[in-house]
């Protein structure tokens, strides 16, 4: 079979989005029920009927791919190609009626993030890059900003939260930067290919978290790796550090293994 370019599937993963997209704004801030799973995490018919749509779709259309949802599970994991699907990154935020939560696809090729979009229903942004895949915004190319010191960053969190266990370390990154964000969620992420922000730490992932964002922010100009200096693959995390100049991330990273 005959290997698809980088830019069908990145049309493709658009129309994963776009399916994703007629699901979600049915739902927001029309009042849904709410579940919570066994990790005490919320759930919605929102999240769950996205991902039936876009799983759907790339069983039509690629059939010997892979799929690897947060809502569904995984099936034909091995395959060469895995689709990684987190359909509401930001269930809470999605409850309460904010519009900063997003959409994620990756596409892993041989166990390598090469494709990502970061989509944002509501705010109407739709981020996509890859290998070979330049970033774009809505169609309009993106980068990530130079920062030349950690001193002048700003740093992005989903939540304090999210650092228990490590408290002291993250106190310490945040006392070495300029500015503090936090809520976001995948947004962040895709603010720091834009050029907005200049470092994202988070702990507690999951991978469908997190392999979208890799080609995405690496396509803008940015760096990401886990808090040990590595680049993320399925399975090898659950703590990202990104950045969007190397300078940042090496200086945030000598705080992180402090």
């Amino acid at each position: 079979m005959t290997r698809p370019s980088t830019s069908e599937l990145a049309s493709f993963a658009a129309s994963l989005a776009d399916a994703a997209r007629g699901v979600i704004r049915r739902y927001h801030n029309f009042g849904v029920n709410i579940e919570a799973k066994a990790d005490e995490s919320p759930v919605t018919v929102a999240d769950r009927g996205a991902e039936r749509v876009m799983r759907a779709l790339i069983e039509e259309r690629f059939p010997e791919h892979g799929i690897a949802g947060e809502e569904y599970g995984k099936l034909r994991e091995d395959a060469e190609f895995v689709w990684s699907l987190d359909p509401i990154d930001g269930t809470k935020a999605f409850i309460t009626g904010s519009p900063r939560f997003g959409t994620l696809i990756g596409l892993v090729e041989n166990g390598a993030p090469v494709l990502g979009v970061i989509d944002m229903p509501v705010l109407d942004e739709r981020w996509i890059g890859g290998r070979d895949y330049m970033a774009r915004m809505n169609g309009s190319p993106v980068e990530v900003r130079a920062c030349p010191q950690l001193s002048d960053a700003i740093l992005a969190a989903t939540s304090p939260a999210m650092f228990e266990g490590t408290e002291e370390i993250y106190a310490k990154l945040c006392a070495g930067t300029r500015y503090q964000v936090y809520g976001g969620d995948c947004h962040n992420f895709a603010t720091l290919a834009g050029g907005h922000v200049d470092l994202c730490v988070e702990a507690g992932l999951q991978d469908y978290d997190f392999l979208a964002v890799v080609p995405v922010i690496e396509a803008a100009g940015g760096i990401v790796t886990d808090w040990e200096g590595r680049r993320p693959a399925p399975g090898s995390t659950n703590r990202i550090c990104a950045a969007g100049d190397k300078r940042v991330h090496d200086a945030a990273l000598k705080i992180l293994n402090g």
